[in-house]
């Protein structure tokens, strides 16, 4: 099989070397540049990299992709979009080619958004952006998907494990404006509209993401719970932040009832009432979230719901219910999912002290 990457690229010079070996298992690597004002180009083409310059104005993450798309022969057998801070677990393509089969037309694969120093995933979830050559096009503006124009024939590759290590001083102040247009463009895509909301939480704009998260509740195409529920979290987040208690509060019991079979919704109760310094409260939630054990791969997860977060709040709800030897049992989990974490060794002392004075 011909095997084909593609990608866009715009002053990645930094991971333009380390993206390109990962990627040199495929046949070709194809990228679009946007125009790059640093080594981009220079490295990639050092490393057999065909790249074609051309800027993309006005700015749409869908046009992009579609010319760096347009850029992978039509003798492809498969396509493969990855961005420069990512990186395949090497001898991906053995894997790839095991995997797929002659009526094969996309591929669901592991990707690690997230991952601690020791390289352990943090937020995991699937992907889908290796693709037959034709049939296939990108859209929105932000946030971009791609859309099949024939039917679709999915595999999921366990085993195949894409990992992203972004740089944390890359700029995402476009994102606000083109969701903006992706929704003007289309107010009935409730996906972007959920995003768009999201984007306003975390710019501060509280009263317009929960107006905007409102609306993605009421479109009627709006029906994945898990997402539907995120919303009503979000909601909540930012009734919090308007010191609007109640209502933060109402919208969570909804996320509960819309999604009973997630952590999240009663790890965010749980924090709610941390706030509140209600512990009987944070010790209930908590308790409720850990019956969970199901870890949906969605990017809808949020990671204080796996990581040591439960444990360390069930810790601090016992001490300050005077229960220290269940303080010290919880926090000693919770060290046990993130050792090196000082706070968490400074309250075991605390503890510890506290029940040896008891």
């Amino acid at each position: 099989m011909k095997i084909c990457v593609y990608a866009i690229a715009k002053n990645e010079e930094k991971f333009a070397t380390r993206w390109a070996k990962s990627m040199s298992e495929a046949d070709e690597i194809y990228v679009l540049d946007t125009g790059s004002t640093d080594k981009t180009v220079e490295k990639l083409r050092n490393e057999n990299v065909k790249v074609t310059i051309k800027p993309i104005t006005p700015w749409r993450f869908d046009v992009a992709r579609n010319e760096s798309l347009k850029l992978v022969p039509e003798d492809a057998d498969i396509c493969i979009c990855t961005d420069l801070d990512e990186v395949f677990e090497p001898g991906w393509r053995n894997i790839l080619e095991q995997a797929w089969q002659e009526n094969t037309t996309r591929a669901r694969y592991n990707y690690n958004w997230s991952l601690d120093e020791n390289n352990n995933p943090k937020v995991n979830f699937y992907i889908e952006k290796i693709h037959k050559r034709n049939g296939y096009k990108w859209t929105h503006p932000v946030h971009e998907i791609l859309m099949p124009e024939i039917n679709e024939n999915k595999i999921t590759i366990d085993n195949l494990t894409l990992n992203h290590y972004p740089d944390p001083e890359k700029s995402r102040s476009s994102y606000l404006p083109l969701l903006e247009l992706s929704v003007e463009e289309n107010p009935e895509d409730d996906r972007n509209m959920h995003y768009l909301g999201r984007e306003y939480m975390y710019y501060g704009q509280w009263q317009k993401s929960i107006d905007t998260l409102k609306r993605h509740l009421q479109l009627p195409t709006a029906v994945w719970k898990d997402e539907r529920a995120a919303s009503m979290r979000f909601i909540s987040r930012c009734y919090k932040n308007l010191k609007d208690y109640d209502s933060a509060n109402e919208w969570l019991d909804k996320a509960i009832n819309e999604t009973p079979y997630l952590r999240d919704p009663f790890v965010e109760k749980a924090l709610l009432n941390y706030q509140l310094k209600n512990y009987l409260e944070v010790e209930k939630y908590c308790l409720k979230a850990l019956t969970i054990k199901t870890h949906p791969k969605t990017y809808i997860n949020e990671r204080f719901s796996w990581d040591e977060t439960i444990y360390d709040l069930l810790a601090i709800s016992n001490y300050y219910q005077r229960k220290y030897n269940y303080a010290i049992y919880f926090n000693n989990l919770a060290i046990e999912k993130n050792p090196n974490n000082y706070r968490l060794q400074q309250n075991q002392k605390l503890y510890l002290e506290k029940d040896k004075n008891l």
